[in-house]
């Protein structure tokens, strides 16, 4: 009769000692999540933005290759009787184009690198140089998220005495996911590239209708 005090003790120690190993378990894993997460997240999303810029970068190069825009293909610029620049008007056919082929040439890019991957060793995610680039190695993986935007703008710079550049330009806006085990992140990345520009000499003349106040170009039914 007096052996069984000692069987519960010795179960009480051995169920303290599991909750105690528990829940120091779960500080550490509470630790080392907050560690590692804001790492694995920036690394995530470089990884990410890296990948819409060549991807894009391509589909833009590409376009433009095939078709050599200039600046008249985009504006007119008319002069009063004097020869002084009084108004741009914007051509809303090579506009509509511009942004509508553009679009589709980068989401069939962006489409064909969904699942694009990368390894990066587990002691890079941690905050300690002596762990970066050691361990077994996981996976960040990309994939676009919905299509990308394409608008295109306008923008006016002085260019020297008496003399501005007008200079047109596509703003693509992609937003990709980019996954790690256990986290996923959603990234939202914005690129900017010159289709044409033009050195303009005399005072800045007034925009057509097709540009509105913010610079970026619109189609006819929404001017």
């Amino acid at each position: 009769m007096r052996r069984r005090p000692k069987r519960k003790s010795s179960r009480f120690r051995m169920i303290s000692l599991i909750s105690a190993l528990l829940i120091l378990l779960c500080i550490i894993v509470t630790i080392t999540e907050k560690k590692i997460h804001p790492v694995a997240q920036l690394r995530a999303e470089h990884f990410a933005q890296r990948t819409a810029s060549d991807v894009i970068s391509a589909a833009v190069t590409e376009y433009l290759n095939t078709n050599r825009f200039t600046y008249d293909d985009f504006a007119a610029v008319l002069y009063n009787d004097n020869k002084e620049p009084v108004s741009i008007e914007v051509i809303p056919f090579t506009v509509n184009k511009v942004q509508s082929e553009l679009a589709i040439a980068i989401n069939q890019k962006l489409e064909t690198s969904a699942g694009r991957s990368a390894k990066i060793p587990l002691g890079s995610l941690s905050d300690s140089t002596l762990l970066t680039g050691k361990g077994p190695s996981i996976r960040i993986r990309v994939c676009p998220v919905g299509a990308a935007d394409v608008s295109l703008k306008s923008e006016f710079t002085d260019a020297g005495l008496n003399q501005t550049c007008h200079r047109i330009s596509a703003v693509v806006t992609v937003h990709m996911t980019s996954s790690v085990p256990m986290y996923s992140f959603n990234v939202s990345s914005e690129f900017e590239f010159i289709l044409a520009e033009s050195i303009i000499v005399g005072e800045v003349p007034k925009l057509s209708p097709y540009l509105k106040g913010n610079g970026k170009a619109v189609s006819p039914d929404t001017a």
